[in-house]
């Protein structure tokens, strides 16, 4: 059988690539004949330098030192692609895991990934791809645009602050011009900016937001959000990476479906064709996974090119009713339930993957 196997990581705990040749290597013990094709896939957030990495062999890697979440100095890179663009994942720089285990609901900053980006501007990058999933602030981007030359001010008394206490505090100003290929930003959500579907109220939960600081957190994002009149705080979007997506707006960026960016990078479509089995997965499946992420890109683009295919979902966690996925696969197998030990993506999520592809492989065959 051709087995396409297009997973993302396991956020946190194993990157796309790990995780797609354990599911192979797992599966191979069941099924060695088999002919297995590995696209490790990304949508924005953690392992997105990574899968263009894949899609560019010439691509180079290049060192930066920049502010960490919680404001200390973090060693990251970001990656020169042949044609002269960079490449820049907020997750590298800024994302959740870098904090610790010891969230910041409030004070996390963006503020690395702002510097990650003029450091590629510096280094004559024409053009940039910004993935931002996996941010561990909620500040509005405030500090990315001041990364690069946005004039800060003193309207809040908080000149300086950084987080969601200062997301109101800047004046706009000074910012430099976008590169001559622009600016492309990949998105694993559709949120805006405010409101109940929001930065802070769908995700600050998630940095260590407590429900009783949402609203004032809202609050500051929507005053952030009148100093840019001209930028839709309801474009979907807007409220991704902690309001980082409507900060990037505010520059001129464009914002694009990550997952389907990516597989298109890497030829996903086209190497669907004739596959017998795909499998795809990531390391929580919940009701965002609907919205643009891995595994409905994968799927829809299965239904469109190997309709045929049995579907098969790896997850570490699942926590969304599967109705829809079950209705668009032929076969769906939890991996928590596959290995029975619920705990295995956490604690060795590598053997977890392995385990899986071996069951999985089990199963169809």
């Amino acid at each position: 059988m051709r087995v396409v196997i297009a997973t993302d990581s396991l956020k946190g705990t194993a990157t796309a690539v790990d995780v797609a040749g354990a599911v192979r290597d797992g599966w191979l013990t069941e099924r060695p004949d088999d002919d297995l094709v590995l696209v490790p896939m990304a949508d924005g957030g953690e392992g997105t330098l990574d899968a263009f990495a894949v899609a560019y062999p010439d691509a180079e890697r290049v060192p930066v030192r920049v502010t960490g979440p919680d404001g200390q100095p973090v060693g990251t890179h970001w990656l020169r692609l042949p044609d002269g663009r960079a490449v820049v994942e907020l997750a590298a720089t800024s994302g959740l895991p870098l904090l610790g285990g010891v969230l910041r609901p409030e004070t996390a900053t963006s503020r690395g990934f702002g510097e990650a980006i003029a450091a590629a501007l510096d280094a004559g990058a024409t053009g940039l791809v910004l993935g931002i999933g996996g941010s561990a602030s909620t500040d509005g981007g405030r500090p990315v645009l001041e990364a690069l030359g946005l004039d800060a001010g003193d309207a809040d008394g908080a000149d300086g602050a950084d987080g969601a206490d200062g997301a109101a505090s800047a004046a706009a100003g000074g910012l430099r011009p976008l590169p001559p290929a622009g600016v492309v930003v990949l998105t694993d959500v559709v949120s805006p900016l405010l409101g109940p579907t929001g930065a802070a109220a769908v995700f600050g939960p998630q940095k260590g937001l407590p429900a009783d600081r949402i609203g004032a957190v809202d609050a500051r994002l929507a005053e952030w959000a009148a100093r840019f009149p001209a930028v839709d705080p309801t474009t979907p979007g807007a409220g991704a990476a902690g309001g980082v997506g409507f900060g990037l707006l505010a520059w001129g960026a464009t914002l694009v479906p990550g997952a389907r960016a990516v597989a298109d990078l890497l030829g996903l479509p086209g190497l669907l064709g004739g596959a017998d089995v795909v499998v795809t997965g990531e390391g929580r499946f919940d009701e965002q996974s609907a919205a643009g992420k891995v595994p409905s890109v994968v799927l829809a683009l299965r239904d469109a090119h190997a309709p045929a295919a049995t579907a098969l979902l790896v997850a570490g966690e699942v926590d969304a009713p599967l109705d829809a996925f079950l209705a668009a696969a032929s076969l769906v197998v939890l991996a928590t339930q596959t290995t029975g030990e619920p705990d295995d993506a956490l604690r060795d999520p590598l053997r977890f993957a392995t385990v899986a592809g071996q069951r999985l492989a089990r199963l169809v065959g």
